[in-house]
């Protein structure tokens, strides 16, 4: 059933969080807009900017492309004045989230070419609510299956930020694995490096002023992550093959969905940024 939106509905909101499913949610948000109310959209429908794009990954026709030039890519440590003055905000994916943060240093700076490799394992709580036979416990438990090899949905939404970055087209591989945990994502990704980059110190000046990514010593960890706002990013080189790995984690409710939501709308409605992200409930 399609939601109505009415005037008497509008009245008196500042901004709504929209996570219905995708369609639906373009359709909930368009009348929203037409009200002047701000929006930050936490499913897939404004992150992509082709229409075309749009369609062929998630296999429906949006229902007002008009939008998608608009909407602003809400990944806030890359974005952060965009998204300040946006209305509507396209709250990124947890993939692309950790992918994203991950690599960016290195493919803005030219200090990565040729292929890039993200291998991307994330508990259950990714998959949503509904009921499917790979998310029922006794498939899942003791068991780490890899899926979408032929391609992931967030796939063409962390090639878009990343050849935005690049300012040309990269080469990207993204595998995605489901293992035996409630939530959190680990992302390793990989890519032949220049030679004598002093990768850390560069990573750790890149995000020194994003209170809610770190750049870690040592390798993080998914239990780091679990209920809090932050993404972990540890860069290391290996000198055998003169390679990139960067290791990032997050919590795919929070700092992957909910948790980067609320940080969009406290930038969108002048608030501190990190007001409320402080001290989050656990659940599931």
């Amino acid at each position: 059933m399609k939601l109505e939106i009415t005037a008497d509905l509008c009245d008196g909101l500042d901004l709504v969080f929209s996570a219905l499913p995708h369609k639906a949610s373009a359709e909930a948000c368009i009348p929203l807009l037409e009200q002047n109310i701000k929006v930050v959209d936490i499913s897939a429908d404004f992150r992509l900017k082709q229409a075309d794009v749009y369609t062929q990954w998630y296999g429906v026709e949006h229902p007002d492309p008009t939008y998608l030039e608009e909407a602003v890519y809400g990944l806030t440590e890359l974005n952060r004045d965009a998204v300040s003055d946006a209305r509507l905000v396209a709250n990124p994916g947890c993939y692309p989230t950790s992918a994203i943060l991950a690599l960016t240093p290195a493919v803005q700076n030219g200090w990565i070419g040729g292929d890039i490799i993200v291998d991307s394992k994330s508990g259950v709580s990714g998959a949503g609510r509904s009921l499917s036979m790979t998310t029922h416990f006794s498939e899942v438990n003791e068991n780490v299956m890899a899926y979408s090899v032929n391609g992931h949905r967030h796939l063409p939404e962390i090639s878009q930020e990343l050849d935005a970055v690049a300012d040309q087209p990269v080469n990207l591989t993204f595998l995605t694995h489901l293992i035996p945990m409630t939530r959190g994502i680990l992302s390793s990704c990989y890519a032949p490096l220049r030679p004598d980059i002093r990768v850390r110190q560069m990573y750790k000046d890149f995000y020194a002023d994003n209170a809610f990514v770190q750049v870690t010593d040592t390798p993080p960890q998914t239990k780091q992550t679990l209920g809090n706002n932050y993404c972990l990013v540890h860069p290391v080189v290996d000198s055998r093959t003169n390679r990139l790995i960067v290791i990032s984690c997050l919590d795919n409710l929070v700092k992957g969905a909910a948790g980067q939501a609320v940080q969009n709308m406290n930038l969108m409605c002048g608030f501190p940024e990190a007001m409320s992200l402080d001290a989050l409930a656990v659940y599931p």
